[in-house]
């Protein structure tokens, strides 16, 4: 999967403490700017980016300072793939855990952070989707509702915004339960719209996994322990922003993890510790539906429009 990269975070509404970046955002950066007064209170808005590492999809929204903490759909655990019973050893169970991810075939959730989604990965019929939700809990100025489906080269984007600065959104009104189809040829340079099928992990759980300093089991196919955060960039629950932040914490941050029957991971939730601004927050991600997803459809042709030049301008940007 080719995730994205940011540095920086768009500051907080004065008197907010400021959240944790999105699980699966490496940092949410102000890139882009509609026409001036299209977003406006008493300053112009800026518009943010999120890039969401396991779809690798860019979304442009105005001044989102805050996580919808409503929690994602979570897959059911199991599935009709088989793998080998997990090692003894909780390190090595851990590393060989996310290895049947690789297969591409199962369901996710991911919560914590500035948004909460879930989704399937089809590699077999080469599909994939997410749907994600996301915005400012208070409902202040704006909210949205994310649903992304990739079909072998071919993506569509729905994108639903409420609250109530939603109706000065361009164009919300007439893309109201509409697909916008993304033109390859439009973004062939914009690697946060591309979906890569050879490496498929949403969270990028394997790099978690390597830096791991120290694990317990303290069950039945479940674990604590501490990471090196330092080392685990490559993964889209840390970015190299929340390691910022962390300072001397990111050498040893929390975490706990479960597996299954047949030593697949199916949660990782990583406890992030509070640090200067930034309060405490789990990160988790769960895994699902092994050798058991199903194909994504695609969306149906009356509700599938062409994306606008606007759309690829802020994806661009």
């Amino acid at each position: 999967m080719v995730r994205g990269s940011g540095a920086g975070a768009v500051r907080p509404a004065e008197g907010r403490e400021r959240p944790t970046r999105p699980l699966g955002c490496p940092g949410s950066t102000p890139v882009a700017r509609y026409g001036r007064g299209a977003f406006q209170k008493e300053n112009d808005v800026n518009i943010r980016r999120w890039s969401v590492g396991v779809l690798a999809a860019a979304l442009f929204v105005p001044g989102l300072t805050a996580c919808n903490n409503s929690a994602a759909d979570e897959p059911a655990a199991g599935g009709a793939s088989t793998a080998p019973a997990a090692p003894a050893d909780p390190k090595a169970a851990l590393l060989a855990s996310t290895k049947e991810l690789g297969k591409g075939n199962f369901t996710f959730a991911m919560t914590g952070g500035e948004f909460n989604g879930s989704g399937t990965v089809h590699m077999p019929s080469k599909s994939a989707e997410m749907k994600m939700t996301g915005g400012d809990s208070d409902a202040e100025e704006l909210s949205i509702n994310m649903h992304l489906v990739f079909i072998d080269t071919d993506s569509w984007v729905k994108m639903e915004f409420t609250g109530p600065m939603a109706e000065s959104v361009p164009g919300v009104k007439a893309l109201k339960g509409k697909y916008q189809h993304l033109d390859r040829s439009k973004i062939k340079d914009v690697k946060d719209l591309q979906f890569d099928f050879s490496d498929v992990d949403p969270a990028g759980s394997e790099a978690l996994t390597k830096a791991i300093t120290d694990v317990k089991k303290t069950g039945e196919g479940t674990y604590e322990g501490t990471l090196d955060a330092t080392k685990a960039t490559g993964s889209d629950v840390l970015d190299v922003e929340i390691v910022k932040d962390l300072a001397g914490k990111a050498k040893a941050v929390p975490f706990t993890a479960k597996l299954d029957g047949q030593g697949r991971l199916t949660e990782f939730v990583v406890k992030v510790p509070a640090a200067g601004s930034s309060k405490a927050q789990d990160l988790k991600v769960t895994y699902a539906d092994y050798g058991a997803a199903t194909a994504v459809e695609q969306p149906p042709a009356d509700r599938v429009v062409e994306a606008s030049d606007q759309v690829y301008e802020m994806f661009k940007n």
